[in-house]
Protein backbone atom coordinates (compact mmCIF):
# COMPACT_ATOMS: atom_id res chain seq x y z
CA UNK A 1 0.00 0.00 0.00
CA UNK A 2 1.07 3.11 -1.11
CA UNK A 3 1.88 6.24 1.40
CA UNK A 4 -1.00 8.43 -0.35
CA UNK A 5 -3.34 5.06 0.14
CA UNK A 6 -2.38 4.74 3.85
CA UNK A 7 -3.31 8.49 4.88
CA UNK A 8 -6.28 8.09 3.19
CA UNK A 9 -7.16 4.82 5.20
CA UNK A 10 -6.30 6.56 8.62
CA UNK A 11 -8.30 9.82 7.89
CA UNK A 12 -11.21 7.21 6.58
CA UNK A 13 -11.02 6.09 10.24
CA UNK A 14 -10.57 9.18 12.13
CA UNK A 15 -13.81 10.44 10.03
CA UNK A 16 -15.71 7.61 11.31
CA UNK A 17 -14.33 8.24 14.53
CA UNK A 18 -15.35 11.62 14.72
CA UNK A 19 -19.32 11.83 13.74
CA UNK A 20 -21.83 9.26 12.70
CA UNK A 21 -21.92 8.69 9.35
CA UNK A 22 -25.41 9.69 9.28
CA UNK A 23 -24.06 13.21 9.91
CA UNK A 24 -21.24 13.38 7.17
CA UNK A 25 -23.51 12.49 4.44
CA UNK A 26 -23.75 15.32 1.93
CA UNK A 27 -27.57 15.78 1.17
CA UNK A 28 -29.52 17.35 3.90
CA UNK A 29 -26.55 18.23 6.23
CA UNK A 30 -28.08 22.02 6.30
CA UNK A 31 -31.22 20.83 7.37
CA UNK A 32 -30.35 18.24 9.68
CA UNK A 33 -27.67 20.40 11.80
CA UNK A 34 -30.82 23.26 11.74
CA UNK A 35 -33.28 20.58 12.74
CA UNK A 36 -30.34 19.48 15.59
CA UNK A 37 -29.22 22.63 16.72
CA UNK A 38 -33.24 23.96 17.56
CA UNK A 39 -33.71 20.45 18.97
CA UNK A 40 -30.86 21.06 21.53
CA UNK A 41 -31.86 24.39 22.26
CA UNK A 42 -35.40 23.81 22.96
CA UNK A 43 -34.82 22.31 26.84
CA UNK A 44 -33.36 26.01 27.24
CA UNK A 45 -36.56 27.44 25.66
CA UNK A 46 -38.30 25.48 28.61
CA UNK A 47 -36.67 26.49 31.20
CA UNK A 48 -36.62 30.37 30.05
CA UNK A 49 -39.95 30.66 29.31
CA UNK A 50 -40.98 28.36 33.15
CA UNK A 51 -38.97 31.29 34.38
CA UNK A 52 -40.11 34.03 32.84
CA UNK A 53 -43.39 33.62 33.60
CA UNK A 54 -43.89 31.87 36.64
CA UNK A 55 -40.36 32.44 38.71
CA UNK A 56 -39.39 35.08 40.99
CA UNK A 57 -36.90 37.60 40.13
CA UNK A 58 -34.40 36.53 41.95
CA UNK A 59 -34.61 33.12 39.60
CA UNK A 60 -34.46 35.49 36.69
CA UNK A 61 -31.58 36.81 37.96
CA UNK A 62 -30.10 33.18 38.31
CA UNK A 63 -31.03 32.48 34.96
CA UNK A 64 -29.60 35.45 32.57
CA UNK A 65 -25.87 34.15 34.80
CA UNK A 66 -26.67 30.99 33.72
CA UNK A 67 -27.52 31.88 29.91
CA UNK A 68 -24.34 33.42 29.82
CA UNK A 69 -22.40 30.55 30.81
CA UNK A 70 -24.67 28.56 28.56
CA UNK A 71 -23.20 30.91 25.43
CA UNK A 72 -19.53 30.33 27.11
CA UNK A 73 -19.37 27.04 27.13
CA UNK A 74 -20.94 26.60 23.82
CA UNK A 75 -18.20 28.93 22.52
CA UNK A 76 -15.62 26.79 23.78
CA UNK A 77 -17.15 23.27 22.59
CA UNK A 78 -16.62 25.27 19.08
CA UNK A 79 -13.01 25.24 19.70
CA UNK A 80 -12.13 22.62 21.91
CA UNK A 81 -14.51 20.13 20.59
CA UNK A 82 -13.15 20.29 17.42
CA UNK A 83 -9.97 20.83 17.57
CA UNK A 84 -9.29 18.57 21.08
CA UNK A 85 -7.37 21.41 21.93
CA UNK A 86 -8.13 22.85 25.64
CA UNK A 87 -8.60 26.19 25.57
CA UNK A 88 -7.86 28.40 29.46
CA UNK A 89 -7.97 32.09 27.74
CA UNK A 90 -11.96 32.20 26.91
CA UNK A 91 -12.89 34.50 29.44
CA UNK A 92 -10.43 37.16 28.09
CA UNK A 93 -12.74 37.11 25.28
CA UNK A 94 -15.66 37.68 27.61
CA UNK A 95 -13.98 40.34 29.79
CA UNK A 96 -13.25 41.83 26.15
CA UNK A 97 -16.74 41.96 24.76
CA UNK A 98 -18.11 42.92 28.22
CA UNK A 99 -15.70 45.65 28.57
CA UNK A 100 -16.10 47.01 25.54
CA UNK A 101 -19.70 47.78 24.99
CA UNK A 102 -19.30 49.59 28.93
CA UNK A 103 -16.73 51.83 27.44
CA UNK A 104 -18.73 52.49 24.37
CA UNK A 105 -22.28 52.29 25.45
CA UNK A 106 -22.19 54.12 29.30
CA UNK A 107 -23.82 57.50 29.16
CA UNK A 108 -21.35 60.73 29.64
CA UNK A 109 -22.49 61.28 32.97
CA UNK A 110 -21.48 58.49 34.43
CA UNK A 111 -18.34 58.23 32.55
CA UNK A 112 -17.52 61.58 34.57
CA UNK A 113 -17.68 59.59 37.42
CA UNK A 114 -15.87 56.15 36.54
CA UNK A 115 -13.28 56.78 33.76
CA UNK A 116 -12.79 60.98 33.32
CA UNK A 117 -9.58 60.67 32.07
CA UNK A 118 -10.29 57.81 29.24
CA UNK A 119 -7.77 58.07 26.40
CA UNK A 120 -8.50 58.13 22.66
CA UNK A 121 -11.94 60.73 23.54
CA UNK A 122 -13.79 57.31 24.76
CA UNK A 123 -14.44 59.81 27.71
CA UNK A 124 -16.59 62.07 25.34
CA UNK A 125 -17.61 59.43 23.69
CA UNK A 126 -21.27 57.53 23.77
CA UNK A 127 -22.86 55.25 21.54
CA UNK A 128 -25.88 53.35 20.98
CA UNK A 129 -26.21 50.01 22.25
CA UNK A 130 -26.10 47.94 18.92
CA UNK A 131 -23.41 50.30 17.36
CA UNK A 132 -21.11 49.26 21.14
CA UNK A 133 -22.06 45.55 20.84
CA UNK A 134 -21.07 45.07 17.31
CA UNK A 135 -17.56 47.29 17.51
CA UNK A 136 -16.92 45.81 20.90
CA UNK A 137 -17.16 42.04 18.63
CA UNK A 138 -14.67 43.57 16.27
CA UNK A 139 -12.64 44.22 19.08
CA UNK A 140 -12.60 40.36 19.83
CA UNK A 141 -12.35 39.61 16.37
CA UNK A 142 -8.85 41.07 15.86
CA UNK A 143 -7.27 39.92 19.28
CA UNK A 144 -8.90 36.54 18.17
CA UNK A 145 -7.15 36.40 14.68
CA UNK A 146 -4.31 37.75 15.82
CA UNK A 147 -3.52 35.13 18.71
CA UNK A 148 -5.10 32.70 16.46
CA UNK A 149 -2.61 33.09 14.28
CA UNK A 150 -0.19 32.13 17.26
CA UNK A 151 -2.29 29.49 18.57
CA UNK A 152 -3.14 27.44 15.36
CA UNK A 153 0.26 27.15 14.92
CA UNK A 154 0.68 24.83 18.10
CA UNK A 155 -0.97 21.99 19.07
CA UNK A 156 -1.71 20.02 22.32
CA UNK A 157 -0.05 21.64 25.79
CA UNK A 158 1.67 24.18 24.01
CA UNK A 159 -1.33 25.95 22.63
CA UNK A 160 -2.78 25.75 26.03
CA UNK A 161 -0.21 27.50 27.62
CA UNK A 162 -0.45 30.38 25.22
CA UNK A 163 -4.29 30.69 26.04
CA UNK A 164 -3.21 30.35 29.03
CA UNK A 165 -1.08 33.22 28.99
CA UNK A 166 -3.48 35.27 26.98
CA UNK A 167 -5.78 35.31 29.44
CA UNK A 168 -3.22 36.34 32.10
CA UNK A 169 -1.89 39.22 29.62
CA UNK A 170 -5.68 40.98 29.05
CA UNK A 171 -6.34 40.42 32.79
CA UNK A 172 -3.14 42.53 33.67
CA UNK A 173 -4.27 44.81 31.05
CA UNK A 174 -7.61 45.40 33.03
CA UNK A 175 -6.14 45.65 35.83
CA UNK A 176 -3.53 48.05 35.60
CA UNK A 177 -4.64 50.71 32.81
CA UNK A 178 -7.33 52.32 35.56
CA UNK A 179 -7.82 55.38 33.00
CA UNK A 180 -9.94 52.77 30.78
CA UNK A 181 -10.43 49.87 32.48
CA UNK A 182 -10.93 50.94 36.34
CA UNK A 183 -8.77 48.41 37.74
CA UNK A 184 -9.69 46.39 40.43
CA UNK A 185 -12.99 49.09 40.80
CA UNK A 186 -16.17 47.80 39.15
CA UNK A 187 -17.13 49.44 35.82
CA UNK A 188 -21.22 50.84 36.81
CA UNK A 189 -23.45 52.97 34.76
CA UNK A 190 -23.73 50.39 31.48
CA UNK A 191 -27.35 50.49 30.53
CA UNK A 192 -29.01 47.60 31.26
CA UNK A 193 -31.21 47.04 27.68
CA UNK A 194 -30.94 42.94 27.61
CA UNK A 195 -33.36 40.83 29.52
CA UNK A 196 -34.31 37.25 29.51
CA UNK A 197 -36.08 36.66 26.46
CA UNK A 198 -32.93 38.29 24.17
CA UNK A 199 -30.79 35.94 26.01
CA UNK A 200 -33.27 33.26 25.10
CA UNK A 201 -32.88 33.78 21.65
CA UNK A 202 -29.24 34.53 21.35
CA UNK A 203 -28.78 31.27 23.15
CA UNK A 204 -30.57 29.49 20.49
CA UNK A 205 -28.85 31.70 18.15
CA UNK A 206 -25.60 30.45 18.94
CA UNK A 207 -26.28 26.88 19.65
CA UNK A 208 -27.37 26.25 16.27
CA UNK A 209 -24.55 28.32 14.82
CA UNK A 210 -21.83 25.78 16.97
CA UNK A 211 -24.16 22.69 15.53
CA UNK A 212 -23.73 23.92 11.68
CA UNK A 213 -19.66 24.82 12.37
CA UNK A 214 -19.65 21.34 14.04
CA UNK A 215 -21.60 19.40 11.07
CA UNK A 216 -19.55 21.47 8.37
CA UNK A 217 -16.91 20.27 6.61
CA UNK A 218 -14.86 22.43 7.62
CA UNK A 219 -15.64 21.09 11.55
CA UNK A 220 -15.57 17.43 10.71
CA UNK A 221 -12.10 17.93 8.58
CA UNK A 222 -10.72 19.82 11.86
CA UNK A 223 -12.02 16.95 14.35
CA UNK A 224 -10.45 14.11 11.13
CA UNK A 225 -7.02 15.93 11.41
CA UNK A 226 -6.95 16.48 15.40
CA UNK A 227 -7.44 12.51 15.44
CA UNK A 228 -4.94 11.91 12.66
CA UNK A 229 -2.65 15.01 12.10
CA UNK A 230 -0.14 13.23 9.81
CA UNK A 231 -3.33 11.90 7.07
CA UNK A 232 -4.58 15.36 7.41
CA UNK A 233 -1.46 16.81 6.20
CA UNK A 234 -0.69 13.87 3.72
CA UNK A 235 -4.13 14.92 1.77
CA UNK A 236 -3.84 18.66 1.93
CA UNK A 237 -6.01 19.42 5.09
CA UNK A 238 -5.00 23.33 6.12
CA UNK A 239 -5.20 22.16 10.07
CA UNK A 240 -3.79 25.31 10.91
CA UNK A 241 -6.50 27.37 9.23
CA UNK A 242 -9.41 25.07 10.31
CA UNK A 243 -7.87 25.95 14.04
CA UNK A 244 -7.77 29.67 12.80
CA UNK A 245 -11.04 29.31 11.75
CA UNK A 246 -12.73 27.46 14.49
CA UNK A 247 -10.60 29.85 17.31
CA UNK A 248 -12.12 33.11 16.11
CA UNK A 249 -15.71 31.90 16.08
CA UNK A 250 -15.39 30.27 19.47
CA UNK A 251 -13.68 34.03 20.50
CA UNK A 252 -17.08 35.84 18.94
CA UNK A 253 -19.02 33.74 20.69
CA UNK A 254 -17.20 34.23 24.05
CA UNK A 255 -17.58 37.94 23.24
CA UNK A 256 -21.24 38.30 22.81
CA UNK A 257 -21.81 36.46 25.95
CA UNK A 258 -19.40 39.50 27.79
CA UNK A 259 -21.71 42.00 25.56
CA UNK A 260 -24.91 40.20 27.00
CA UNK A 261 -23.77 40.02 30.63
CA UNK A 262 -22.64 44.00 30.93
CA UNK A 263 -26.01 44.95 29.36
CA UNK A 264 -28.22 42.62 31.64
CA UNK A 265 -25.74 43.03 34.99
CA UNK A 266 -25.11 47.50 34.35
CA UNK A 267 -21.71 46.43 36.59
CA UNK A 268 -18.67 44.77 35.76
CA UNK A 269 -15.36 43.84 37.52
CA UNK A 270 -12.12 42.19 35.97
CA UNK A 271 -12.08 39.43 39.09
CA UNK A 272 -15.39 38.07 36.58
CA UNK A 273 -13.48 37.03 34.03
CA UNK A 274 -10.45 35.41 35.74
CA UNK A 275 -9.98 31.89 36.83
CA UNK A 276 -13.42 31.29 38.61
CA UNK A 277 -15.30 31.81 34.94
CA UNK A 278 -12.96 29.44 33.43
CA UNK A 279 -12.94 26.39 36.10
CA UNK A 280 -16.75 26.96 35.93
CA UNK A 281 -17.18 26.68 32.07
CA UNK A 282 -14.61 23.88 31.94
CA UNK A 283 -16.24 21.60 34.49
CA UNK A 284 -19.81 22.70 32.80
CA UNK A 285 -18.33 22.01 29.06
CA UNK A 286 -16.25 18.54 31.05
CA UNK A 287 -19.13 17.06 32.55
CA UNK A 288 -21.62 17.05 29.34
CA UNK A 289 -18.84 16.55 27.09
CA UNK A 290 -16.73 18.41 24.81
CA UNK A 291 -17.16 16.35 21.59
CA UNK A 292 -21.18 17.61 21.38
CA UNK A 293 -23.12 21.16 21.43
CA UNK A 294 -25.93 18.93 23.37
CA UNK A 295 -23.08 18.03 25.74
CA UNK A 296 -22.43 21.97 26.14
CA UNK A 297 -26.00 22.84 27.11
CA UNK A 298 -26.39 19.61 29.28
CA UNK A 299 -23.44 20.49 31.31
CA UNK A 300 -24.68 23.99 32.11
CA UNK A 301 -28.19 22.92 33.35
CA UNK A 302 -26.94 19.89 35.48
CA UNK A 303 -24.20 22.30 36.78
CA UNK A 304 -26.08 25.69 37.33
CA UNK A 305 -28.88 23.48 39.37
CA UNK A 306 -26.29 21.50 41.23
CA UNK A 307 -24.24 24.56 42.23
CA UNK A 308 -26.94 26.43 42.95
CA UNK A 309 -28.19 23.76 45.31
CA UNK A 310 -24.65 23.26 46.96
CA UNK A 311 -24.95 27.53 47.43
CA UNK A 312 -28.26 26.82 49.39
CA UNK A 313 -26.20 24.42 51.88
CA UNK A 314 -23.29 26.69 51.92
CA UNK A 315 -24.19 28.92 54.91
CA UNK A 316 -25.43 26.11 57.32
CA UNK A 317 -28.42 24.02 57.05
CA UNK A 318 -30.69 21.96 59.52
CA UNK A 319 -31.18 18.90 58.58
CA UNK A 320 -33.06 16.27 60.61
CA UNK A 321 -32.70 18.54 63.54
CA UNK A 322 -29.14 18.48 63.39
CA UNK A 323 -27.50 21.82 61.95
CA UNK A 324 -24.88 21.81 60.01
CA UNK A 325 -21.92 24.55 60.02
CA UNK A 326 -20.61 26.49 57.41
CA UNK A 327 -19.13 24.99 54.39
CA UNK A 328 -18.02 28.13 52.97
CA UNK A 329 -15.85 27.44 49.23
CA UNK A 330 -18.08 24.05 48.83
CA UNK A 331 -18.92 25.04 45.18
CA UNK A 332 -15.32 25.90 44.51
CA UNK A 333 -14.67 22.11 45.82
CA UNK A 334 -17.83 20.49 43.66
CA UNK A 335 -15.92 22.01 40.43
CA UNK A 336 -12.81 20.70 40.78
CA UNK A 337 -14.31 16.77 42.24
CA UNK A 338 -16.56 17.32 38.98
CA UNK A 339 -13.81 17.72 36.70
CA UNK A 340 -11.63 15.01 38.23
CA UNK A 341 -14.34 12.27 38.36
CA UNK A 342 -15.69 12.97 35.08
CA UNK A 343 -11.79 12.55 33.63
CA UNK A 344 -11.48 9.83 35.46
CA UNK A 345 -14.61 7.79 34.94
CA UNK A 346 -16.60 9.58 31.96
CA UNK A 347 -14.07 11.22 30.09
CA UNK A 348 -16.86 11.55 26.93
CA UNK A 349 -19.49 12.99 29.53
CA UNK A 350 -22.50 12.63 29.72
CA UNK A 351 -23.84 13.20 26.18
CA UNK A 352 -20.79 11.01 24.51
CA UNK A 353 -20.17 11.64 20.68
CA UNK A 354 -23.85 11.49 19.44
CA UNK A 355 -25.69 15.01 19.77
CA UNK A 356 -29.33 14.84 20.79
CA UNK A 357 -31.22 14.28 17.63
CA UNK A 358 -28.89 11.38 16.87
CA UNK A 359 -29.18 9.78 20.03
CA UNK A 360 -33.44 10.34 19.46
CA UNK A 361 -33.10 8.93 16.19
CA UNK A 362 -31.07 5.97 17.23
CA UNK A 363 -33.25 4.72 19.88
CA UNK A 364 -36.50 4.93 17.46
CA UNK A 365 -34.44 2.72 15.51
CA UNK A 366 -34.24 0.44 17.74
CA UNK A 367 -37.88 0.61 19.23
CA UNK A 368 -38.89 -0.23 15.58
Amino acid sequence: MTRSEVARSEMSQAIENTAPVAVIRPGGVLARSLVGGLLTSLPVLVVGLLILNFAPTYYTFLALGAFVNLIVVVGLQVFMGNSNIANLGHSAFVGLGAYGVAILSTPLAMKKLSIPNAPFGFATLELDPVSSALLALLAVGILALVSGKVISRLSGVAATIVSLALLIIVHSVFLNWTDLFKGNQAFFGIPKVVGLPWMMVMSVVVIVLARLFKDSRWGLQLRASAQSPQAAAALGIDARRLRLMSWVLSALICGLAGVLYAYFAGTISPKLFYFQMIFMTLAMLILGGMATVTGAVTGVIALSVGLEFIRSIESGVTIAGIQLPQLLGLSGVALGVVIVLCMAFRPSGISGRYELDELLSRFFRRTQ
